[in-house]
């Protein structure tokens, strides 16, 4: 069961994302891990795909899950470290260099919350999470004022989450899903988000393949003045549909390691690349 709870990670989600199986009380999960993703094409806002300068965001994590009592977890995602940047804009008939490449450092906007186990019922859990999204980051940076690691903007997620174990040809597994409703500030659009997760440990637990399939989808409530940043991932109504595979490996019962990959299959104003993922997380018994 501690392997399960460990797996329960998103590697899109900018928001804290636990899973429905609580940390017992003294208990934790910490994970240190590197996301990052660069890109030369976007999705626009009518869903098809146009290319862009280079563009890449770089991010340092930190999250954790600590058992305040048998039924409460605390929750906390810091991106202690984020780097954006974009490369030269160069004419393609001249080669003269249009716009000037630029790059911004700072912290992200973090996460803080708190999961509460409603029930347990045979293999399966249920609980539901409050997460609050902290604007820690930098909302407009650069010359052109179109470098973010944050989006500005305080926000609240109700999140209800629910799973089970199973056995598959001797080993141990899990299924997962989560639904969420993200409430958003200074004029950006609320999201619906979605979530399924599978996942199987093999070889005794020590190796751990998943798949996590999420969705994206914006209220359209927003501002509709709100100026559109194709080039980020904090732009307002972000949409998609992507599928991320992971494969986490133990050293040992309490250090392992994980790397994993994102593909967006659809969306309306993000980038249009892989995101990639790797870290090392540790369970305190």
């Amino acid at each position: 069961m501690r392997i399960i709870i460990s797996l329960i990670i998103i590697l899109f989600a900018l928001n804290a994302e636990g899973g429905p199986w609580p940390q017992n009380k003294g208990e934790g999960y910490f994970k240190l891990s590197e996301f990052w993703i660069v890109a030369d094409q976007h999705y626009t806002d009518t869903g098809e795909i146009d290319p862009n300068v280079t563009t890449g965001y770089f991010s340092s994590n930190l999250y954790a899950e600590f058992g305040l009592t048998s039924n409460l977890t605390g929750i906390v995602y810091f991106p202690f470290f984020v780097r954006t940047y974009f490369n030269n804009t160069v004419s393609g008939t001249t080669g003269e260099v249009l716009i000037p490449g630029e790059a911004i450092n700072a912290i992200g906007d973090a996460d803080i919350g708190l999961s509460y186990g409603l029930f347990r019922r045979g293999s399966m859990s249920v609980s539901i999470a409050a997460v609050f999204g902290i604007p820690l980051g930098q909302e407009s940076g650069g010359s052109l004022n179109n470098l973010q690691t944050g989006d500005g903007e305080f926000n609240q997620m109700i999140r209800l989450d629910a799973g089970s174990s199973f056995t598959f040809s001797g080993n141990n597994g899990w299924i997962s899903a989560s639904l969420g409703y993200n409430n958003r500030s200074k004029g950006f659009s609320d999201e619906v988000i979605s979530s399924l997760q599978v996942g199987v440990q093999l070889f005794d637990g020590k190796i751990t393949p998943s798949l996590r399939v999420e969705s994206r989808q914006s209220r359209f409530n927003g501002d509709p003045n709100l100026a559109l940043n194709f080039t980020s991932i904090f732009s307002n109504n972000t949409e998609y549909v992507a599928f991320t595979p992971e494969l986490a490996v133990n050293i040992n019962n309490k250090l392992g390691v994980a790397a994993s990959i994102g593909f967006t299959t659809s969306g309306n104003i993000i980038l249009a690349r892989p995101g990639y993922s790797l870290g090392i997380y540790y369970l305190m018994k």
